[in-house]
C-alpha cells in the first residue's frame, strides 16, 4: 500500500491544535519532531550516553502525519491547507508554515511511529505506559495505559507533564473533577485513578469520544469517568472541586466567562497549555473575573497555572 507523509513545519503554540487536524484528516498517528524537547532529554541526565549533539534552533516544531493514497487523498490535503488557514484567521501563530507531501511504499505506519513513545514517568507517582511495552509498578506508581496512535495526549508534552505533576498535589478522594478538552483522556484517566470520585470529560471534538471510552475501558476507570461532546463547560452538568483545561490561551480565556456557574467554593482551575507569550493575557482575564493564582509552573516555553477565586483566597 502507499502512504503519503504529510510534513509541516510549525510554531510549538500550534502542535495541539495541527495534531488534531491530522487526527481529523483519518492519520491513525502523528509524529512530532520537536528539537527543544530533544534538547531537555540530552540534558536531562536520564541517558548513560549520547553522542547527539543539542540542536541550536529550537523554535521550529516538525509534526508528520501518513494518510494512504487513494481517491479521497487530495480533499484531505486541500481541507488541511483550508483549517490552517483558519487559524491563522483566527490569529494563532502557525509560521512558517511550510507543507511538504512525500509518497512513501509500503510501510505500516501504524507500528511504525511506536518508535516515538515510551514509557515516562512524569510525576512523581504516575507512570504513562503505552499499551505494547511492559513495566514493573513501584509500590506507590499509577500506571496509566494509552495507544499514543488515537489521540493527541501521552504525558511528554510540557503542558500534560506539568498538568499531571499538580494533578498528584490537587486531586484529593471523593472529589468531583471536570476536564475540559480531554483529547486522549489522559488527565481524567489520572484523576480518577488518584481517587476522584467522579469526573465529567468533555471534548469540541465529538470524533474523540470513542477514543477516550476505549482508553477508560484499558484502566479500568470507566466507571467513574462520563464523556461528552461540550463547547467548553455548555454540556457540563453540577459544580467540580477541580477544574482541568489543558488546552490553549484563547480557549482558557473564554473559559473563565463560564468558570463561576462550574466551580465549588474554594475549587481549583488547573489551566494548562499557555505559550509563554501568552502568559500575561491569561492572568488579565483571571484577575478580570475575579481569580487568582495559587501556583505557577514553566517549562520548555509553556505554563501551567492554578487559580482560584480571589475570595477564596483572601479567606485561605
Amino acid at each position: 500500500m502507499k502512504w503519503c507523509e504529510v510534513s509541516i513545519q510549525t510554531t510549538h503554540e500550534a502542535t495541539e491544535i495541527i495534531a488534531e487536524l491530522f487526527r481529523d484528516l483519518g492519520a491513525s498517528g502523528v509524529v512530532i519532531e520537536d528539537l527543544e524537547l530533544l534538547n531537555n532529554y540530552i540534558t536531562s541526565g536520564e541517558w548513560d550516553y549520547t553522542d547527539i549533539p543539542l540542536a541550536e534552533k529550537t523554535d521550529i516544531v516538525t509534526e508528520k502525519a501518513y494518510l494512504p493514497v487513494n481517491g479521497e487523498l487530495e480533499g484531505r490535503i486541500q481541507t488541511f491547507r483550508q483549517e490552517l488557514k483558519k487559524l491563522e484567521q483566527r490569529g494563532l501563530d502557525i509560521a512558517p508554515a511550510l507543507i511538504e507531501l512525500n509518497e512513501l511504499q509500503d510501510e505500516d505506519w501504524s507500528d511504525t511511529w511506536k518508535q516515538y513513545f515510551h514509557t515516562e514517568k512524569p510525576g512523581e507517582r504516575v507512570v504513562i505506559k503505552p499499551t505494547w511495552e511492559s513495566y514493573e509498578a513501584g509500590a506507590d506508581e499509577l500506571v496509566i495505559e494509552l495507544d499514543p496512535g488515537a489521540a493527541f495526549g501521552t504525558g511528554t508534552h510540557a503542558t500534560t507533564s506539568m498538568c499531571i505533576c499538580q494533578l498528584e498535589k490537587l486531586v484529593q478522594p471523593g472529589m468531583q473533577v471536570f476536564d475540559v478538552g480531554t483529547g486522549s483522556g489522559i488527565l481524567s484517566i489520572i484523576a480518577a485513578k488518584l481517587g476522584a470520585k467522579s469526573v465529567q470529560a468533555v471534548d469540541y471534538d465529538d470524533s474523540v469520544l470513542k477514543i477516550v471510552e476505549e482508553n477508560l475501558v484499558q484502566n479500568h476507570v470507566q466507571d467513574v469517568v462520563s464523556v461528552a461532546q461540550s463547547d467548553l463547560m455548555q454540556n457540563i452538568h453540577g459544580k467540580a472541586d477541580l477544574v482541568i483545561a489543558n488546552i490553549v490561551a484563547d480557549i482558557i480565556i473564554r473559559l473563565f466567562e463560564q468558570l463561576d456557574g462550574h466551580l465549588e467554593k474554594n475549587g481549583t482551575l488547573l489551566a494548562s497549555g499557555i505559550i509563554e507569550d501568552r502568559i500575561e493575557d491569561v492572568l488579565a482575564a483571571a484577575a478580570a473575573h475575579g481569580y487568582g493564582v495559587v501556583e505557577r509552573l514553566e517549562g520548555r516555553g509553556w505554563a501551567c497555572i492554578a487559580f482560584k477565586r480571589q475570595a477564596d483566597l483572601s479567606q485561605g
